[in-house]
């Protein structure tokens, strides 16, 4: 008779397996129990290798950070930076729960901390001081991870209307809101495929940031003392 030998578990497979189901099914379908049905182990097996949700999670997003890309060495820091950033997005493009998994991180995880160390270090080893390099962290927020932070969720479809009902909502909303309707025709006029193009958009944020920092390096910027 023969016997297949079971692939004993450990942390990377554990890890690996976890961001495989949230790729599939989202952040939120993965808990301890759906993954130990996934990997065929009990749920308590799983403790063996991370203590807790928080910890799998936190282990997750160091498993997607390693993915990111390392920029040459001899690039000018508003390049690797630009490199860095946009290759986070990549990352978080391949893997849409990574978004929720950073906005609700409950602990900096090594990779974090050695991620956000690299991008602060592009900064400061290009000239920039440590102040504002500490603001500039701070003005490109989430941005570091590849995704910005949005006023507003999007907007569930409208359901089906007819073209009267549509004529109606176009007036009523160019009668009340006139601004903000001529941007969404805009846009819309600019990109058939939907109404933002979030890659374009993004580029646009961080280019335009990494303006204003270069400016004010140029200079010669510092921060204003507290308010005693």
């Amino acid at each position: 008779m023969t016997t297949h030998k079971r692939t004993p578990l450990d942390r990377s497979r554990v890890l690996a397996a976890a961001r495989d189901l949230a790729d599939t099914h989202g952040l939120a379908a993965l808990s301890m129990r759906s993954l130990a049905t996934e990997l065929g182990v009990v749920p308590m097996a799983l403790y063996k290798h991370v203590a807790d949700r928080d910890d799998l999670v936190g282990g997750m997003i160091d498993l997607v950070i390693a993915e990111y890309d390392e920029p040459d060495p001899d690039l000018p820091w508003r390049d690797a930076v630009t490199q860095r950033v946009l290759s986070a997005r990549q990352a978080q493009n391949r893997h849409p729960w990574m978004r929720a998994a950073i906005e609700t991180a409950v602990r900096q995880t090594p990779g974090a901390l050695r991620y956000m160390n690299a991008v602060a270090g592009e900064f400061i080893d290009g000239g920039l001081s440590v102040d504002l390099t500490h603001h500039a962290m701070h003005a490109l927020g989430y941005r570091i991870w590849g995704f910005n932070p949005e006023a507003f969720a999007n907007a569930p479809a409208p359901a089906a209307q007819s073209a009267e009902e549509q004529k109606r909502q176009f007036e009523l909303m160019t009668a009340q809101y006139p601004h903000v309707t001529a941007i969404a025709m805009d846009a819309a006029t600019r990109n058939p495929q939907g109404a933002c193009d979030d890659q374009s958009e993004f580029e646009f944020t961080l280019a335009l940031l990494l303006d204003a920092f270069e400016r004010l390096h140029a200079t010669g910027w510092v921060s204003r003392q507290p308010r005693s």
